[in-house]
């Protein structure tokens, strides 16, 4: 069995654990719409392979394999901008709580590092600016909370304002997994005492290096397990490895179509780290 096979059994699997009807035909039956877990599996296969919304139709027009398992045949196949428009349809919600499961395929571990990273916009054609007035080109900075054994991605927070701090954006990640973490590992940028101790309340031991303003602060330091500690690189790898497989750049023009399509690229990174493994 080949790793698309592979990775479309999970993406089905995951997806039709969160529908209400997972026994729902794939396919529009009378005039009715696509089944959910469907369109899911659809966009995470058009992240998988790396392919635009019409490109990815083309594509599995010739999969007859990959379309049984998602339950479609190549009549069945929806129109590339109907594909888009069913991610409007799947609310950020709805990606989170698959990310979610798709980290449970690598039964994560109690120990976890934070570090952000930036995305572009793909470059919008001539004929797009011309014909939407578009010209904004926003960076979307996304944190990502990482398993330091096993490398899954946890949860992400993504944002293009970047109001707030670091240390806020780390506590509200960490709030999600309050009572399953033991350690967080993270670089100088997240040095704040009050993020520490947000920690500490939830019984989570802060693994952030001070910087260095006092000998105390050596002191601080010292006292950080370098094991432990040094696992934190483990979100840089998962970052790149992130950008390699799926690109730096998001496609989508609208900010919350940007973050869901982050998401995504996690969700499916997890996927495909957990069939190749």
């Amino acid at each position: 069995m080949n790793i698309t096979t592979r990775f479309t059994e999970e993406m089905v699997s995951l997806a039709k654990s969160y529908c209400d009807d997972p026994d729902e035909a794939a396919a529009p039956e009378g005039g009715g719409s696509f089944a959910e877990y469907a369109m899911i599996s659809l966009h995470g296969l058009r992240i998988f392979l790396d392919e635009t919304y019409e490109m990815i139709i083309d594509r599995l027009e010739v999969m007859p394999p990959i379309l049984e398992v998602v339950g479609l045949e190549a009549d069945d196949l929806p129109d590339p901008s109907t594909l888009n428009k069913w991610l409007d349809k799947i609310v950020m919600q709805v990606w989170r709580v698959l990310l979610r499961h798709s980290a449970q395929l690598h039964d994560p571990s109690p120990h976890v590092a934070v570090d952000a990273t930036y995305y572009e916009r793909s470059p919008a054609s001539k004929h797009y600016c011309d014909r939407t007035d578009y010209r904004v080109q926003t960076v979307v900075e996304a944190t990502k909370l990482v398993d330091t054994e096993t490398q899954a991605i946890l949860d992400v927070h993504c944002t293009t304002t970047r109001e707030g701090s670091d240390a806020e954006v780390c506590a509200q990640l960490a709030r999600r997994y309050a009572g399953e973490l033991q350690t967080l590992a993270a670089d100088k940028g997240y040095d704040s005492q009050p993020l520490r101790e947000t920690l500490r309340d939830m019984g989570i031991r802060p693994l952030v290096k001070h910087r260095v303003f006092a000998p105390y602060d050596h002191a601080h330091n010292a006292r950080i397990e370098d094991d432990l500690y040094n696992q934190r690189s483990m979100t840089e790898t998962v970052n790149s490895s992130v950008k390699r497989s799926y690109g730096s750049a998001v496609r989508a023009r609208e900010w919350y179509r940007e973050f869901r399509e982050i998401v995504l690229m996690c969700l499916v990174y997890n996927i495909k780290q957990y069939v190749t493994r």
